[in-house]
């Protein structure tokens, strides 16, 4: 019997094949969010797009691996949100909506790990 997989996996999921798309596709978009002190951006950019895309097939799979590498992969991105934030929140020449929204990311993560961990395969 196949049980239908949880709402937060399917989210989850395709927001990482969206996401990993637009990193290959349009990798600019993510310069202004790397850490200044990563070397090759471009090049994470892409990797990340490709990490994504696979951990978001991983989990409609149900590969077993999939949601410890979900959840790793969000701590990374988490990591590089909380950067971004503070580099922006020092700016002078950012507005207070890109300010608020750059701070509201780093919040999103938490449920998106919880679904992650959520989703392995004996959880299901």
């Amino acid at each position: 019997m196949t049980t239908q997989l949880p709402i937060g996996t399917k989210f989850l999921a395709g927001s990482f094949l969206t996401s990993g798309l637009v990193h290959l596709v349009r990798p600019a978009i993510f310069e202004p969010l790397m850490p200044r002190t990563l070397p090759a951006h471009r090049e994470i950019i892409y990797a990340s797009g490709v990490a994504e895309i696979v951990c978001g097939v991983g989990l409609l799979a149900r590969q077993r691996w999939a949601p410890i590498a979900s959840a790793t992969l969000l701590v990374a991105v988490w990591v590089g949100n909380w950067e971004y934030a503070l580099s922006v929140q020092r700016s002078e020449r950012t507005s207070t909506a890109h300010k608020v929204g750059a701070w509201l990311r780093v919040p999103m993560q938490v449920p998106m790990i919880r679904a992650a961990l959520k989703s392995r395969p004996e959880a299901l």
